[in-house]
């Protein structure tokens, strides 16, 4: 077992657990602390640094997360085998890591009374459809968010004095990336959160990830081959597919994108979702993310696409550092949102560009003007500016936390016959059935309680991920439903699926 001399200093602006946690990664960057060195338990490390056991606990389980430990049950946390680690060295040398709402419709035909004739046609399609949505008390959708919450008055008092103080310039069409100053605070507020390091002049503005993936696609090319994790994310799917890409499934193991099958393909592009790959869940270790960029770097013009859709939203330990964060090469061209953190309504999102696809950004979108109006650009720069966003941010953390906490307690009862996972992140959960019902049975048993629940096939564009496990694998989203909807449906469920608990 490995001492560690950890040197903790009350005088540091740095929590305790911040500390512990800077020193362990940064001797395993280092190459101090070795592939397979067991570390101190928490308790003996706790009563060595005369600290709370918790605090060790949140320390180790930031690494655990990130991917620099193994928990191993019943012998203690052991350093990560990582390669290519060393050459991060530089990356983080000056700074540690840091830290849609509309419901989608069904496509459920409903069933016709006997008394009726069988008539079809698209005003009878519609109408049944129709009278399934009004059967539909409780939708789970992994894409909901809550509004409730949202804080409209101040959002109205900005928009206020920024139309009170306009003048002309505001009016006039505006840089087609973006205005700077939102470009600006943007660029602080993802490398404060997400450890991104770019300038306002790498990055691009848009009216949501569609229209960014759009310009991307005027960037890089028609018919280019590009990798996409099984299963995946639908709508990232249809759209790269509308452009003639060659799309390549490649399997998700319980770390992320498997690089050993990426590397059979002849993909120039890999699109990836470290921080919580949606559906599974998955936090891609740091080993399997060093992976990756050495697969971009290897290859004459080859980049990955990370996509950061709701990395804001985890509830243990901070915010897992993005992948962008470890490419030294640029190679990643990092893309989110404020769909999700914010209101879908606002549709604006942003794209970093490596420095190396500026020219041929400019070459071919410069004549394309921003899809976000200038005002609302203003009024999202003073919101984050001054500090709105942050608040109400943490504020939705603490509750979407508190819905993720009860809604799994509320599935307690579903363990003897599911597996749940997927915790401790994004808005939605994973159910298993452990007895092998299919999907597609589970769907249809809670549309008939009223339920709306969702399978993991739809996410499974090529046939690759859809083996056993995903043919039984349901999706219960918890952001757009209050805590008394959430224990409703889930009493729904528990009638609905009687048999298969």
């Amino acid at each position: 077992m490995t001492d560690l001399a950890i040197q903790l200093t009350e005088k540091s602006n740095k929590c305790l657990y911040q500390q512990i946690y800077e020193y362990i990664r940064d001797e395993i960057r280092g190459g101090k602390l070795l592939a397979g060195e067991r570390l101190p338990s928490t308790r003996s490390l706790a009563d060595h640094l005369q600290v709370a056991r918790s605090t060790v606990d949140y320390a180790y389980g930031q690494l655990v997360a990130e991917g620099y430990l193994e928990a191993k049950s019943q012998r203690g946390y052991f350093v990560s085998h990582v390669e290519d680690l060393l050459e991060l060295s530089t990356v983080y040398g000056q700074g540690q890591p840091r830290s849609s709402g509309q419901k989608p419709a069904g496509s459920t035909a409903a069933g016709k009374p006997s008394s009726e004739k069988p008539v079809s046609g698209p005003l009878v399609s519609g109408l049944a459809a129709g009278r399934e949505e009004a059967r539909i008390r409780y939708d789970f959708s992994p894409h909901a968010i809550s509004l409730k919450h949202f804080p409209f008055s101040t959002w109205k008092k900005i928009t206020r004095n920024i139309l009170v103080d306009a003048n002309s310039e505001m009016f006039a069409r505006g840089d087609s990336q973006g205005d700077y100053s939102l470009r600006e605070t943007i660029g602080r507020y993802l490398h404060s959160s997400r450890g991104v390091n770019c300038s306002p002049e790498q990055i691009i503005v848009g009216a949501g990830t569609d229209y960014l993936f759009l310009l991307l696609e005027k960037i890089l090319g028609r018919h280019v081959p590009i990798a996409m994790e099984e299963p995946t994310y639908e709508r990232a799917y249809q759209i790269f597919r509308s452009f003639a890409y060659e799309i390549l499934a490649v399997p998700v193991d319980q770390s992320g994108m498997s690089v050993k099958e990426l590397k059979k393909t002849n993909a120039r592009l890999a699109y990836v979702m470290p921080s919580h790959q949606y559906p599974t869940g998955v936090v891609m270790p740091i080993g399997r993310r060093m992976e990756l960029l050495r697969w971009a770097k290897e290859g004459q013009g080859r980049y990955l696409i990370e996509d950061d859709y709701d990395s804001e939203f985890r509830y243990r330990g901070k915010p897992i550092p993005s992948l962008q964060a470890s490419d030294q090469a640029g190679r990643v061209i990092y893309m989110g949102t404020f769909s999700k953190s914010i209101a879908p309504a606002i549709r604006a999102g942003y794209m970093v560009l490596p420095e190396s696809l500026l020219k041929a950004y400019r070459e071919n979108c410069g004549c394309y003007a921003s899809t976000v109006s200038r005002i609302d650009q203003r009024i999202l720069d003073e919101f984050i500016k001054d500090g709105y966003f942050e608040r109400y941010l943490n504020k939705m953390r603490k509750i979407y936390r508190e819905r993720h906490d009860y809604l799994l307690g509320l599935l307690s009862p579903f363990s003897g016959g599911f597996r749940i996972f997927g915790e401790n992140a994004g808005l939605h959960l994973l159910l298993t059935s452990k007895k092998g019902v299919p999907e597609k049975e589970l769907v249809k048993s809670a549309e008939a309680e009223g339920v709306r629940i969702y399978g993991m096939s739809k996410a499974c564009m090529q046939g690759r991920g859809a083996d056993a496990f995903f043919r039984n694998t349901i999706l219960a989203g918890y952001g757009g439903l209050e805590m008394e909807e959430l224990e409703e449906g889930v009493g729904r469920l528990k009638k609905a699926w009687r048999e298969y608990m």
